[in-house]
């Protein structure tokens, strides 16, 4: 039987190998951000529920662990917004029973002023909001949120949840060529970032096919040199970077499993090998097949190729 809301693991940067958890249907999300790498929004929400069984994500979970080598952390993430929904916080306990593997929360944080949702987070490992703008108009240009999520009510979530939370907070900062790639922009985020008080701030750029064309890249010098601008421990994130694999390898990684992966997050062939424990060229050659049978399509982004799902979302 397939996984539902279970997929990867993936291979990133930030988490290593995390086997990633999908808590709502596809792009239901509080945000419509311009450089969304699974493109435009669909459901543009800030209605929390239980978008998909609790139960069923419990037990795809136990039996993707009991099933392979174990993730360095399982992240709750995927298709949208996974605050959105409503009994995450027990998912996290639930998680806590089965395994000692750290729970990581990639969020936009758009819904942490609630404190429903900062209660509901405060058993995860480390959670991972971002912060793409350093003022109303640019968050409303670049995130493009739903219409009662505001700006400052946003930001004061940030502060106010790193108050009371004990673990780890790893901020993402997002910015785009021309817009908030820009030294002014990166001094306002810089300020915000001071308030919050994250313990990291992952600096962070395009890398994969966005959702609009105009969301533009910054150079990896710019990068660099903008990064000086932001308080605390820094981390400029590259995607190009990453591990060979080759030992290990998983020789029963079905097509359904490759699918998974990239219909919630577009991969290179080193991608997929790293995050399914594939050898390169084996992950090159399930690629390629998928691709001839229209199931997969390969996407240019600069020197990389990016393979998406083409399947119904």
């Amino acid at each position: 039987m397939g996984m539902r809301h279970v997929y990867g693991p993936v291979f990133s940067r930030r988490l290593g190998r995390s086997l990633g958890l999908d808590l709502v249907p596809f792009k239901t999300c509080t945000y419509d951000c311009i450089y969304c790498q699974l493109g435009r929004t669909t459901n543009l929400t800030s209605h929390r529920e239980e978008y998909v069984p609790l139960d069923e994500v419990l037990a795809e979970t136990e039996r993707k662990l009991t099933a392979g080598p174990a993730p360095e952390f399982i992240s709750l993430a995927g298709s949208g917004e996974p605050t959105l929904h409503s009994r995450i916080g027990e998912l996290i306990a639930g998680i806590k029973r089965m395994s000692r593997i750290p729970v990581a929360v990639i969020t936009n944080g758009s819904l942490l002023w609630q404190h429903e949702v900062q209660e509901e987070l405060m058993a995860a490992d480390v959670v991972m909001p971002s912060l793409d703008a350093g003022d109303a108009n640019l968050f409303r240009l670049v995130n493009r949120p739903v219409k009662e999520i505001e700006f400052e009510r946003m930001v004061e979530g940030l502060a106010g949840f790193r108050r009371r939370y004990a673990g780890k907070v790893w901020l993402e900062v997002m910015v785009l060529a021309g817009m908030t790639g820009l030294p002014r922009e990166v001094e306002k985020i810089a300020e915000l970032v001071r308030v919050i008080g994250p313990d990291r701030v992952h600096f962070n750029t395009v890398s994969r096919p966005p959702a609009e064309e105009f969301a533009e890249a910054v150079s990896a010098a710019r990068m660099r040199s903008l990064a000086r601008l932001l308080p605390g421990e820094v981390e400029v994130v590259s995607e190009n970077g990453g591990v060979q694999t080759g030992a290990g390898e998983d020789p029963e990684v079905s097509d359904d499993e490759i699918l998974a992966l990239v219909s919630r997050r577009p991969c290179t062939v080193q991608g997929v090998a790293d995050g399914l424990r594939l050898h390169p060229h084996q992950a090159a050659k399930r690629l390629e097949r998928l691709t001839r049978d229209g199931r997969v399509r390969p996407v240019r982004r600069e020197l990389l190729t990016f393979y998406e799902s083409v399947g119904e979302k």
